[in-house]
């Protein structure tokens, strides 16, 4: 999964995609690069970042989605705003990427009515919050209960079983501690109970804690040990900002992990 950041202020490549033209071609260019599936998002949700409103959301991502959709790339919308999720699917997204795992009543009906696919992740607090000193007893099964009753309820009001994925939410709501638990502790556990599991560490700032102050764009390649770990614990995918060095690094991992048939030719 490519990251397209319709955005002013994310914390990796904030303003370099606001614009309509440069965002589209960054998106063809992650496909172009080997991205299975393009994230487009038009709200940042690093720590203390401010909302944005619905209209303002729905303005920067769905041209962008329906462009990317109408050359046959598979897109999904990151947002946790029902109209928005909405606005995506109609314009050809195929997948909700929601940080409130669905917390919102409004956007259940959305992807269920829809039957898009949809990622359902943990965060502890909001954007603006979550990172004021994060608290578990057990991160691990804290984290997995959450995801396996959001994914339940979901299936109840109407969301395929086989078009739900969960996402552990590494650096929402979490100390480094937390972050290195769930990457492979964490994406073990969900993998077992059944669930295609999506990781995302690309570039975050707990990569600092292990490794020091470097600036975002120079954390590809302990972006890649992360992504490597967690892939030999079962992630089913990765979500990352540099597409090419994401996509070499997992097949290579894939194949040692999975076996000779996961390797293409």
């Amino acid at each position: 999964m490519g990251v397209v950041n319709v955005t002013p202020d994310s914390f990796s490549d904030g303003g370099r995609f606001l614009v309509f033209d440069a965002a589209v071609a960054h998106g063809l260019q992650m496909t172009a690069d080997g991205a299975d599936l393009v994230d487009v998002g038009g709200e940042s949700t690093r720590p203390g970042a401010d909302p944005v409103s619905v209209d303002d959301e729905i303005d920067r991502v769905v041209p962008v989605i329906r462009a990317l959709a109408d050359q046959g790339v598979v897109v999904s919308v990151d947002t946790s705003k029902a109209e928005v999720a909405a606005a995506a699917v109609e314009a050809g997204a195929a997948v909700v990427n929601d940080i409130t795992a669905l917390a919102d009543a409004e956007m259940v009906a959305v992807v269920a009515g829809s039957g898009a696919g949809v990622v359902l992740m943990h965060m502890q607090g909001t954007p603006r919050t979550m990172q004021q000193d994060p608290h578990y007893d057990d991160v691990v099964a804290e984290v997995a209960e959450f995801l396996i009753a959001r994914a339940a309820a979901a299936t109840v009001v109407g969301v395929a079983p086989g078009a739900i994925a969960v996402d552990p939410g590494i650096g929402f709501g979490k100390d480094l501690t937390h972050n290195l638990d769930l990457l492979t502790t964490g994406v073990a556990f969900l993998a077992e109970a059944g669930f295609p599991v999506l990781v995302g560490a690309s570039r975050k700032s707990f990569i600092e804690r292990v490794i020091g102050p470097v600036p975002p764009e120079e954390r590809d390649a302990p972006t890649v040990a992360a992504h490597t770990l967690a892939i030999a614990a079962g992630a089913a995918a990765i979500r990352v900002h540099n597409v090419v060095v994401g996509t070499r690094s997992a097949r290579v991992a894939d194949a040692i992990v999975r076996g000779r048939d996961t390797i293409r030719s």
